[in-house]
């Protein structure tokens, strides 16, 4: 799980736009017109009196504020959007069902059923308390503060906190709930922390982002589930390797002394192959599950919903922080 947490920990701090729109917000611009600076003026009245009723006349100041101007489309026009934006998520759905799950399985049995509902509540759970916690300190300042900050002791921090906390929700027993509960709703308030300062993208992005998220999530978690016995398992080790290299292409900016061509470069590795690396986990995390349930059924394993779905939440914050990124480069490519 060390994976996953360490990649979702350094992308917020390792995103430029973020920082950008972070320390120049939006304001009402003020301009000042002068026909004559008043040090210059103050020289030649002083200098010379037939200079000065030549060329002293008192200064102008206009004060203008300049607003943009928005273009806001129609009801048929955000309805015709909202339509091909579903058309192309269910399209994309069968697509990848198609290409990835020609080998299907039969039904889910109450086991696996079971367990992998639990999960997916779990995880649904922590992502909703994840998202109102990254809310309310946005709103309170406290994402101010995080940008503000040393970006390695932030880093530091958030890494501790995050790797301890998701330690001990993993790896207490579930026989004791209450510490179990209680480290798993400290790893959502340190996920929070960690994802405040995105509440400084516009609210539309957000929202575009995380119903691509939900469309890219349910439809690999559904090729997982539907898909025959441990097919994917054998994925764990080379998206190890992927997301290390997604994690050392995110730090690179911040430790190497790197060009311009080599800045993009790191960028598009971290954007477009952690998207790649983090929807295989997907797939990846939802037959670990099945296969844990079917461990649990035979005895061989203790049931840990809770356990399961970090995985799986991770995933999820991991490929929406992508997204984000995503649909605010090409916004400002746009501009």
């Amino acid at each position: 799980m060390f994976r996953v947490a360490f990649a979702s920990s350094v992308r917020p701090l390792a995103n430029p736009l973020l920082i950008h729109t972070a320390r120049h917000p939006q304001v009402n611009s003020i301009r000042t017109f002068s026909n004559l600076r008043p040090s210059v003026l103050k020289t030649l009245k002083s200098r010379s009196p037939t200079l000065s009723a030549l060329f002293f006349r008192p200064s102008r100041t206009l004060l203008t504020d300049s607003t943009a101007v928005v273009t806001r489309p129609t009801q048929a026009q955000a309805w015709m959007r909202y339509g091909i934006t579903a058309a192309t998520v269910a399209g994309t759905v069968v697509a990848v069902n198609v290409f990835l799950n020609r080998e299907t399985r039969d039904g889910l049995t109450a086991a696996e059923q079971s367990y992998l509902h639990e999960s997916f509540k779990y995880t649904g759970g922590g992502l909703v308390l994840t998202a109102l916690a990254a809310r309310s300190m946005f709103k309170s300042g406290f994402a101010f503060r995080v940008m503000a900050a040393n970006p390695w002791l932030v880093l530091g921090v958030s890494l501790v906190g995050s790797i301890g906390t998701m330690m001990g929700a993993m790896y207490t027993s579930p026989e004791n709930p209450i510490l179990k509960h209680a480290f798993w709703l400290g790893f959502n308030a340190c996920q929070a922390a960690t994802l405040s300062p995105l509440f400084f993208f516009s609210p539309a992005i957000l929202s575009r982002a995380a119903l691509y998220t939900c469309g890219v999530v349910g439809s690999l978690s559904y090729i997982g589930a539907t898909a025959r016995n441990d097919k994917y398992l054998y994925m764990g080790g080379p998206l190890l390797a992927g997301v290390t290299v997604v994690a050392l292409s995110a730090l690179a900016p911040m430790a190497l002394p790197l060009g311009m061509r080599g800045l993009a470069v790191a960028e598009a590795i971290s954007l477009y192959g952690g998207l790649a690396v983090f929807s295989g986990f997907v797939l990846y995390d939802t037959q670990k599950i099945l296969h844990h349930a079917r461990m649990a059924e035979q005895g061989a394993l203790t049931r840990d919903p809770i356990r399961e779905s970090i995985g799986l939440e991770l995933d999820m914050i991991n490929i929406f922080i992508r997204l984000v990124q995503i649909l605010a480069m090409r916004q400002n490519n746009k501009k």
